[in-house]
């Protein structure tokens, strides 16, 4: 297997994070919370939460791959065998329409928001057509029937496949998985500090969710607490 990460997931996060900081910053700008009060962590992180799933899908991390498969094909007592190199890119993305209210909670005992983040999907394979490479041997059987295109259709679809099992690479899938945290940790922690706030982004996935149980229990999901907000304000009124 030949595989080569590549850096064309930090462009998508730099410009993600950027309009997340703006549609943050633009909800402080104007928003009905009075000057005179502290910036809440909550009504931010939902604000970034907003932001964040607004953006559909976020692609964190590519990687490159080359599949090599050969399919033979016998027909007439004659044999053809075709071999083909087909080079691709894989995305891995999260989709942030995924991330619910439910998936952020807030700790004010030690100032940290929890944030479940999906799992991690893998995009079908971006062929490089221009970049495949194909050898043949049995020209006979191919000048008389159909062999080659049958043997050309069956390699680009045992090609696309084999893409597809090399994406899964623990390797490959852990550093999308790192790449996925620091996305994530970054867009809820600039517009926090943009607003003077200090807190812990602890990001996480829901396969470790019970390394996190006790905390992830006693955190409050920040659609609880804005509603309990929410319920004091009209009460005050």
């Amino acid at each position: 297997m030949n595989s080569r990460p590549s850096r064309l997931w930090l462009p998508f996060v730099i410009i993600g994070g950027v309009l997340i900081l703006l549609g943050v910053l633009a909800w402080l700008l104007f928003s009905r919370v009075e000057s005179s009060i502290s910036p809440d962590p909550v009504s931010i992180a939902n604000a970034s939460l907003t932001n964040m799933q607004e953006q559909n899908r976020l692609t964190v991390f590519s990687a490159s791959y080359n599949a090599t498969v050969t399919t033979t094909l016998t027909k007439l007592g004659l044999s053809a065998r075709k071999t083909l190199i087909m080079p691709g890119t894989v995305r891995y993305e999260l989709d942030l329409a995924k991330l619910g209210a439910e998936d952020v909670r807030w700790d004010a005992r030690d100032n940290t928001l929890y944030v479940e983040i999906p799992g991690i999907e893998i995009a079908r394979p971006e062929v490089h057509i221009e970049q495949i490479q194909t050898y043949d041997d049995g020209g006979i059987l191919m000048a008389l029937t159909d062999a080659e295109n049958v043997l050309d259709q069956a390699n680009r679809k045992k090609g696309v496949a084999e893409l597809a099992m090399q994406a899964q690479n623990p390797v490959q899938v852990r550093l999308a998985r790192e790449a996925a945290r620091r996305a994530v940790r970054h867009n809820f922690v600039v517009p926090l500090q943009a607003a003077g706030v200090e807190a812990k982004i602890d990001a996480f996935f829901p396969y470790e969710r019970s390394r996190y149980k006790e905390r992830w229990d006693y955190s409050r999901p920040i659609g609880d607490i804005l509603a309990e907000q929410q319920t004091k304000r009209d009460e005050a009124q």
